[in-house]
Order: structure tokens, then sequence, then C-alpha cells
């Protein structure tokens, strides 16, 4: 059977697409190496952050806007409670990226920001180490997705709208075929499409560098503790960013929700690629630094180790996303390189990838995200 739309690769990213497509009405079929509901990708771990005073570049804003709203529509189709606002504290000096870049957005988009001096922090969390020269923005809206129920909703509104999702059925390789492509899955059988969108998170790697744009996929760990306080518990603390000169890179992480609060460094950690990547945790190189970061500004918070898993990043050369047209396949779209930070903006990513593959002008500004940054038209 030839389809509309053939989506490969069925994390955060590809079930949003997936979705979308579907509820256009349009013939569509999703395709995914591993089985339902995998922890091979980027697109698992309890708890992903959001946020709208987005420090990385205020263009993001209005992707996230729309991603807020189209979150909620998603919790109300499918009955699920995916995204929890906790608030977001981001700490810094005043002269931070996560707090420059903060107030900037905020201050473009209009977006309610509190600013806090090392004072106000205190008094407001007493058990914080802060430092005399730090302060804090404070997003109310900032909050936490549940990446695993979210992708699993996706998949589940893109069945009821008739999408075909087939499960360890692996790409082999792709081609142009008349006015579409053909698909060939490495169990031998082929699938064709008019227009193919590979949403393949890390594995997208080998897909731009044939481009010659380097994607490398950095192993990131996530850690969760059991606290010896009740301080960290969602409802009473926030979501959290802190950049401090001392880290090798800035600390993130989440309230506990039951299942022991959550942190990580964020972009930091060892490049590899997919064949190689290295799951195992060690003590010594994966989880003492976080506790040492942790435990010197949330005194507690780290206090029992209880888990890690190593998270691939699929870095791009500027930290931004990839979303575009193949540059020699107007129907082939590319959708990949997310950074560490682009769980939050599925839905709104599902809508722009829908519009480039039923050849619409996406409907919302993603020019800095197309691949003419990196020299292709």
């Amino acid at each position: 059977m030839r389809y509309d739309v053939a989506v490969i690769g069925l994390g955060c990213m590809g079930s949003a697409i997936l979705a979308e497509c579907a509820c256009r009405g349009s013939r569509v079929i999703g395709l995914e190496q591993f089985q339902r509901g995998h922890t091979a990708g980027s697109s698992n771990g309890k708890s992903r952050m959001i946020r709208k005073a987005y420090f990385e570049d205020p263009a993001y804003v209005p992707l996230l806007l729309r991603a807020y709203d189209l979150w909620r529509k998603l919790e109300e189709v499918t009955g699920e409670d995916l995204l929890r606002i906790t608030g977001l504290l981001m700490v810094g000096s005043e002269d931070a990226d996560i707090i420059v870049g903060a107030e900037c957005a905020a201050q473009q988009h209009d977006l309610p920001l509190e600013v806090l001096g090392a004072r106000e922090i205190r008094h407001r969390y007493p058990i914080l180490r802060i430092e005399d020269n730090e302060m804090a923005v404070f997003e109310t809206d900032g909050g936490v997705i549940d990446p695993e129920r979210a992708v699993e909703a996706h998949l589940r509104v893109a069945a009821a709208a008739s999408a075909v999702l087939h499960f360890g059925a692996a790409m082999a390789s792709w081609e142009p075929r008349g006015d579409g492509f053909m698909v060939q899955l490495a169990n031998g059988t082929t699938i064709e499409s008019r227009a193919l969108i590979l949403s393949l998170g890390p594995w997208l790697q080998k897909e731009l560098e044939k481009l010659g744009l380097i994607l490398r996929v950095q192993r990131n760990v996530q850690a969760w503790f059991t606290p010896a306080t009740g301080e960290y518990v969602a409802g009473r603390f926030p979501a959290f960013l802190l950049d401090r000169k001392i880290l090798p890179a800035p600390l993130y992480g989440f309230p506990d929700f039951g299942d022991g609060v959550k942190a990580a460094f964020h972009s930091l950690g060892a490049c590899t690629d997919m064949v190689q990547f290295d799951r195992e945790i060690s003590q010594s190189r994966d989880i003492e630094p976080i506790v040492r970061a942790t435990e010197n500004w949330m005194p507690g918070a780290a206090a029992t180790f209880r888990a890690a898993k190593a998270c691939p990043y699929s870095l791009t050369p500027d930290g931004h996303f990839v979303i575009d047209h193949h540059p020699d396949h107007s129907g082939l779209i590319l959708c990949g390189g997310f950074s560490g930070h682009g769980f939050k903006f599925a839905p709104v990513v599902g809508e722009i990838c829908a519009d480039l593959a039923f050849e619409a002008t996406p409907r919302h500004e993603v020019g800095f995200l197309s691949l003419r940054r990196f020299g292709h038209s």
C-alpha cells in the first residue's frame, strides 16, 4: 500500500508528527526500530522540563506558547495528566547565560518573570545554599512533562485517527521513487509514500553526515535520589536550573514526585555514537559529581542514590534544532538535533512537520531551524 506520509522513528517527535498527520485525514504509517515503550533513545526518564522564558533563543518562545496549548489539548483528548506546573527557579550570577537569556526572552515576548536577589531566594527557600553574588529568575509557568506517557498519548491519538503503527521495524534504507519514496526495512519488506519524515533522534547522525553536517551524540547521565528531608517534594519545591562557574555544566532537576529528586548536568558527557553508546553507570564517574553538585546547593536532596540512566543528546553545531526539507528531495523532511532541550516542543514540531509534508508553508516561523544556516538551501 502507498501512504501519503511515512514517519520513521516514533519517539517524542515522531509520535507527535504521526498523530498530527493522521488527524489531518491522511494515510500515514509510523515505523519504529524498537518495541513500543523502549528506553533506548531520548524519550524517557520520567520528567522533562518545560518553560517559556527560553534562554537559548527568544525565537523559540512563540513555539513554546503553542506547545503549552497543544499539551493541554492532548491531555483533554486522552484524559492523561501530562503537564505539571511546578514553577522553575533559575539561579546564577547576573551575567550567567540562563539569567541573561531568560530575561531577554521575557522582555521580548512580555512574559512574566520574577527576579529574586540572594536574600529573597534564602527567604523563600531557606534550605538552599545560595552564594552572595547569585540571583534568580522564577518562572511561574515552568513545569514538568511526563515523557513516557506523552509519547504513548500521541501514539494512541495517531492510532485512533487510523494511522498504521509498526514496532520492531527498522529502516535499512530509503530512496526516491517516482513522485515519492521507497523505504526498505531490515526484514526485506518495503513501504512507499509520497512524503517521508525522518525523526530518528540520535540515529539521524548518519543522515546528516551525508549532508556534511556533524551531529554529535553526547552521553548525559540523569540520576534519582531519595532526599533526607521533605523540603524537596513537589508542591513545596520547584524545578530548577543552576548555573554556577564552579560546576562543569549547568545543573538541572525536578522535585520529588514520588520517584525521588532528579538531577543531572545539562549537556555534559563524552561524545560517541549509538553503536558504541555506553549505558553502564559508574558511581565514581557518573553519580558522585552529581551528588556533590546537588548537595552543595540543595542539602539533603541527594542523600540516597536510587537509580540512573544514560540519555543520548543529539547536538547540532549551534545547539539548535534541524527541521527542514532535505536539500535534494523536497518530499523528505529531516527532524532532529534537539540538543537536549527539545522534548517540550514535540506537539508543535508535529504541526510544523505535518505542514512541510503537506507542502504547506509552516504556520510557525522556523527559518532559524532550517539547514540554510549550515550552508544548505
